[in-house]
This record gives C-alpha cells, structure tokens and sequence, in this order.
C-alpha cells in the first residue's frame, strides 16, 4: 500500500519578517497640530515707531509649549507672503516679534510657523500693519462742486489737499478710530494744515475742529 508523504509544517516563524516589518513603519500623518495664540498686537504705529506682536506656541490636544521654534511675521506682497522680522520661542512657547515699518502706508501681515518633522506649521492672520506719519488737519461743511468732480454732501466721505492727485487713498486716524478715504477737492489753504476733512469723515472720525490727525500720506 502506498503511503502519502506527510506533510510538511510551515515554520512557526516564517512570517515574522513581515510582520516585523509592518510593526515598525512609522505611522502616516502622525505630526502634531499647532496654534499660534496671539496675546497682543500693536499694529498702528507713527513713523519711526516700532509694531510688535506677542504671543504663543502650543502643539497637540493639551495644548503643549513648543520652545526654540521660529516664528515670522510676514506682509502679503505682489510675489505672495515675506517675510518682515522673525523669534524664536522661549521655553514655555512664548514670542515677540518687533518690526520698524521703513515707509508709511498699510499692509496686510500675518503669523507663520514653518513646521518641523513633529509638529504642523501654522499660519494666523493678524489684519493690517500700518504706518502713518502726524499732519494737522480742518474740517468743512456745506454743499457745492468738488474740484475732483461731484458735488459735497453731508454724507460725503473725503478729503482736501492741495497737492496729492484726486483719488489718492488715504487712511486717517484719529484717537483710536480708522477711516479709509479718498483726494476728492483741493484745500485747505490756510498756512500749516494739510487736510480738510468732510463733515462726513470728521463725524466718523470723532475729530473736533482743528487738530492733528494721523496719516498715510
């Protein structure tokens, strides 16, 4: 009689390289979250005055410090976002950030942490550094033709200037309040002031008679 051969068994420990294998990959999407928490910002400054912005690193669920990581503030240009000055963060995740503007205007800024192999970069936007300079302004009333062309309400938000070309933005602030408005006439001509303001602008600016306001331009 003929006898089948028997069976040979598998090694008990023959998948244990594949099996080791998968153990060991590291796993897929395994960094960590970030936040950048903003404690203050001063992003109104006069000509020659420093903006700063202060704040923190967290990562993770319990919301963990991320000390010696570096933190830019950046302003979104024609090119996309660069950066203006950059920190690293203290042991408990803490950052300053100071920045001098070198000219007056309004730009859009914004923070950024990179990201590292650990944790996830991280962005928050922080709205517009602006830069103005003092200027001593008026204000007028009425109604009348604008030597830019339409005609002055009391609704009419604007400006007069002697020199700047009609259309000219311009924003204005005064004692905490922000107004973006346009070159519409041409004025004031008293020695000294730089800006008649519309009835419409003074009133949104909360400005008085005669003072100085501050400037873009």
């Amino acid at each position: 009689m003929l006898h089948a051969p028997p069976l040979l068994a598998q090694p008990a420990l023959a998948l244990s390289p594949v099996q080791s294998a998968l153990t060991s990959s590291p796993a897929v999407g395994s960094e960590l979250k970030t936040a950048l928490k903003v404690r203050s910002a001063s992003l109104n400054v006069l000509e020659g005055e420093t903006a700063s912005v202060s704040g923190s690193l967290r990562s993770g669920p319990q919301a963990a410090a991320l000390g010696g990581r570096t933190v830019e503030l950046q302003a979104l240009r024609r090119r996309g976002w660069r950066p203006l000055a950059s920190a690293q963060t203290a042991s408990n995740g803490a950052f300053r950030l100071r920045y001098a503007p070198r000219q007056l205007g309004s730009q859009a800024v914004r923070l950024r942490f990179a990201g590292d192999g650990s944790d996830l970069g991280a962005r928050r936007r922080l709205g517009r550094l602006t830069s103005y300079r003092l200027a001593q302004a008026s204000w007028y009333g009425g109604g009348g033709p604008l030597a830019c062309g339409g005609w002055l309400t009391s609704s009419t938000l604007g400006v007069a200037n002697k020199t700047l070309p009609c259309g000219t933005m311009i924003t204005l602030r005064y004692e905490g309040h922000s107004l973006r408005v346009p070159v519409i006439d041409r004025g004031p001509f008293v020695a000294g002031r730089e800006f008649d303001l519309t009835q419409a602008t003074k009133e949104a600016l909360g400005f008085g008679d005669l003072g100085q306001v501050w400037s873009t331009h």
